[in-house]
């Protein structure tokens, strides 16, 4: 299949991104960052989350967050929330578009938000249609859409009975996620064949972990598969909590510098968005998890040719 010629970046860096971090970021540095991402050129940011800050300290005052971005137009600022509640608060708060989540694995579902994937899909069904009805896209995130910690390898078909679902409660995106990092390109492929069957390839996104180095080869095989929705994280923000130690989301400024090499439009400007990885990097006091950040950023003039070279 011929490549997108544009893709959508979804980037996921202050809220999935941050809310892996160990420390709590003030809310003045999250709308910098946020306002910084959009300045580059991403044109969906999400913004934070409406789960309690009991379970994720990290994310608390998502709303005075959404409260004092300088919104740009043509730029959507998504929150995710776990079920009524959440979504009125995102409501109240001036959230224009949410988000839900579940997994195609049973035990991460239970482990993760305490129900099963039935259930949790009881759960989104009336937060779904009350966003609908006030004309409020949302998201569905699917984890594990791969590998699960507790489960090993999930089934394509487990996958695609999900995101049909999800699809057909209303849900306007599907995001189908490697939690773990452990996929590689043939099983994405394999994935991704069985949810296309049941869900227009429009609706479909993916959001890659880059634990065993596999994110951008498995970002190339779903371009390969039509797929033009992809999630990232500015500087790589993020850790995988079922390998620690290693690399979580896949940097959305090692995405760009690929999608750059294709010739697929992003409509991101590179330089923009590496000075919004550094600002976020220092302010976590650690270095971008980007590849093309470290290499980009040590970049010293080419010597002159030897004579006759």
């Amino acid at each position: 299949m011929r490549l997108p010629d544009h893709v959508k970046i979804v980037e996921v860096g202050p809220r999935d991104g941050l809310q892996n971090e160990s420390g709590i970021v003030p809310v003045a540095v999250r709308v910098e960052l946020i306002e910084r991402l959009s300045a580059a050129g991403l044109t969906v940011i999400e913004a934070g989350s409406f789960v309690s800050p009991k379970w994720v300290p990290q994310m608390a005052n998502t709303g005075e967050v959404l409260a004092k971005l300088q919104r740009r137009p043509g730029v959507s600022y998504p929150v995710l929330v776990p079920n009524m509640r959440g979504f009125e608060a995102a409501r109240a708060a001036g959230a224009k578009e949410i988000a839900v989540f579940t997994a195609a694995s049973e035990t991460f579902t239970r482990k993760n938000i305490n129900s099963s994937i039935a259930e949790s899909l009881e759960r989104y069904a009336p937060v779904i249609a009350a966003a609908q009805s006030v004309d409020i896209p949302v998201r569905g995130y699917i984890s594990c859409a791969l590998t699960c910690p507790y489960e090993g390898d999930i089934a394509p078909d487990a996958v695609a009975q999900v995101a049909e679902q999800l699809f057909r409660l209303g849900c306007r995106e599907i995001s189908a996620g490697d939690t773990t990092g452990a996929g590689t390109p043939l099983r994405v492929q394999a994935m991704l064949d069985a949810v296309l069957k049941r869900v227009p390839v429009e609706q479909i996104g993916v959001h890659f972990h880059d634990t065993y180095g596999q994110a951008l080869a498995n970002v190339l095989a779903a371009l390969q598969m039509g797929i033009a929705v992809i999630d990232s994280s500015v500087a790589g923000l993020g850790g995988c909590p079922y390998a620690p130690g290693a690399a979580g989301n896949l940097a959305t400024e090692d995405l760009v510098y690929m999608l750059d090499g294709l010739h697929i439009e992003s409509g991101v400007d590179l330089e923009k968005l590496l000075a919004a990885g550094q600002f976020i990097a220092a302010q976590l006091h650690k270095p971008p998890a980007s590849k093309a950040s470290i290499a980009l950023s040590n970049r010293k003039p080419r010597p002159a040719p030897l004579h006759g070279t």
